[in-house]
């Protein structure tokens, strides 16, 4: 089974750095394989929790290489939540990368372990006679202190379900819980690495970006 590695995050970072020079990436230090991936940019500022900037992937088996390098800049510039991730912001940033591994069907909406499942789910939206669906990574629940029926519901809303949720419209919901591999990187780890392994530090049109710089400023 493949699993998230730091070499997968540095190649997220590579990706963005590239991204603000108008050049590509270093070529990336893992082998290339076909699985469900994500990709999620955090920002920590002053010793807070970090927050969350962009997180986009797909949940259908795509080709690593390619799914990283196009989720790094699309859940870092195109995620309609936010604003898009500014070169300023570097510093700051934190990497998330995810592999989906173990997909299964539920047998109803409690059978899945909070902190070990994603979910996916999907209903038909009474309201609208509308077919909705929506995920959750496995680390949402437990980082949101969420029991199972609060997770549900949310992710009814996270679907775009603003009506009533009753017990007998749970029951209705299908459910797929998957599991997870991942690896975090914060931005002054990825500097260590790419001094560590390629003689200088990452830079912005030829100007170092190390901690406490920040590109614009």
């Amino acid at each position: 089974m493949v699993v998230a590695t730091e070499e997968m995050a540095v190649y997220c970072f590579d990706t963005l750095v590239a991204h603000y020079n108008g050049d590509q990436p270093p070529a990336p230090a893992f082998e290339d394989g076909s699985h469900p991936l994500f990709v999620t940019w955090k920002k920590a500022t002053n010793g807070s929790e970090p927050r969350l900037r962009g997180c986009i992937g797909t949940l259908e088996p795509r080709q690593i290489v390619s799914g990283f390098k196009d989720y790094a800049l699309t859940s870092a510039l195109r995620d309609r939540r936010f604003p898009p991730i500014q070169s300023k912001e570097l510093p700051t940033l934190e990497c998330t990368v995810s592999i989906l591994t173990d997909y299964e069907t539920a047998e109803d909406y409690l059978d899945w372990e909070v902190g070990k499942h994603g979910l996916i789910i999907e209903f038909m939206d009474p309201d609208y006679n509308i077919r909705r669906s929506a995920t959750y990574l496995p680390e949402v629940a437990s980082h949101e202190g969420w029991g199972h029926i609060e997770t549900i519901d949310t992710l009814m809303k996270k679907a775009g379900y603003h009506g009533a949720i009753t017990e007998s419209l749970r029951k209705k919901i299908r459910v797929t819980r998957y599991q997870s591999t991942l690896y975090t990187m914060h931005y002054g780890e990825y500097v260590a690495f790419v001094k560590k392994n390629r003689g200088g530090a990452p830079a912005i049109n030829g100007v170092p970006v190390v901690n406490g710089f920040r590109p614009g400023h």
